[in-house]
């Protein structure tokens, strides 16, 4: 069954689910136009009480949309909407007929005293963005602190992430790690951070535009060093979904000489700990046994060494400080 067939059939199946709810959908919508409270997302909220549901939403593909997510966004009296062309084409997939109203970044504050005005009344609102998780690199965190401080309910509807995505399928560490979204666009602010970043241990996720990836994977490589391995996700959940691995510095050189096109999730390798702290995250320990037989037969540890790093995605100047600290007395014939 082909890719598109497949979104036929997700949408066709949700599309029933909703059509039965079609008309009171609409009912809904007439009392909210009219001022009037009603109840909303009954299964999880009495209707005396606002609510505020924070939806996620599908970040390439349909079938990621939660049954739970359909049901909340059918019962709501309000969607907020990052931008409301946007959600209207998913909400009319799924014959859902609520009010959407707009949230977005630039009159975020306003916004929010608006839809805090909905919640007081009593009236369940749900917040989506244009994909995946409203708050994360979407607006969405200023509403949910004021709902919070005015003691309204705040309930997540969770689905995909794009940052969790990348990461588990990275290959790089997933015991700790740091979510940077999209790293800053003023000059100053964006050395700091990228500074922090240098000596940051934990893998490091990121978002970027396509029009902006060559730029940045250049700003990282400068500052992480070239050798930092680098993983770029690009299209997840899409037709053509794309992992590609590598150094930064090898990043920079692939994807310079490329189109660049698609959303891209970037995650890097946190600074390895030194010593003996290292040497116990990572097993190095086969890399250099292997150097120990290759430079037997002839062959020069500085190149060996640069093929093991490029063939592992490891960090060449890690595995070469390993091999001299296992080696004192040994000469590396560096080029």
């Amino acid at each position: 069954m082909t890719e598109e067939k497949r979104q036929e059939n997700k949408v066709g199946s949700l599309r029933e689910g909703a059509e039965s709810d079609a008309a009171s959908s609409a009912a809904q919508q007439e009392k909210v136009e009219e001022g009037q409270p009603v109840g909303g997302a009954r299964g999880e909220q009495d209707a005396a009480a606002g609510c505020l549901y924070l939806v996620t939403t599908p970040i390439g593909n349909l079938e990621d949309l939660t049954a739970r997510a359909v049901r909340v966004l059918r019962e709501v009296d309000l969607i907020a909407a990052e931008d409301t062309r946007q959600t209207r084409k998913l909400l009319s997939h799924l014959s859902i007929h609520q009010r959407v109203v707009s949230y977005y970044r630039e009159k975020e504050q306003e916004r929010a005293e608006m839809l805090l005005d909905h919640l007081r009344s009593g009236r369940q609102v749900a917040l989506v963005s244009d994909a995946g998780t409203p708050g994360l690199s979407d607006p969405g965190a200023v509403v949910v602190a004021k709902a919070v401080a005015a003691g309204i309910r705040v309930v997540p509807v969770p689905g995909v992430s794009a940052c969790l995505a990348a990461l588990v399928a990275s290959g790089l560490s997933t015991t700790r790690f740091v979510f940077e979204g999209f790293l800053p666009r003023k000059p100053k602010e964006r050395e700091s951070r990228l500074a922090a970043l240098a000596r940051e241990e934990r893998t490091i996720v990121l978002y970027e535009a396509p029009h902006r990836l060559t730029k940045t994977l250049s700003a990282l490589a400068a500052a992480l060093g070239p050798d930092r391995p680098v993983v770029i996700a690009r299209e997840l959940t899409k037709k053509y979904e794309e992992f590609w691995r590598g150094t930064l510095a090898e990043a920079v050189e692939a994807w310079t000489a490329r189109e660049v096109r698609g959303e891209f999730t970037l995650v890097v390798a946190g600074l390895a700990p030194r010593g003996e702290e290292r040497s116990a995250s990572r097993d190095y320990l086969p890399f250099y046994q292997e150097i120990l037989r290759r430079r037997a037969a002839g062959e020069k540890a500085s190149g060996v060494i640069r093929e093991i790093a490029q063939r592992e995605g490891l960090p060449r100047s890690e595995l070469y400080q390993f091999y001299l600290e296992k080696s004192p007395s040994s000469s590396p014939d560096f080029d």
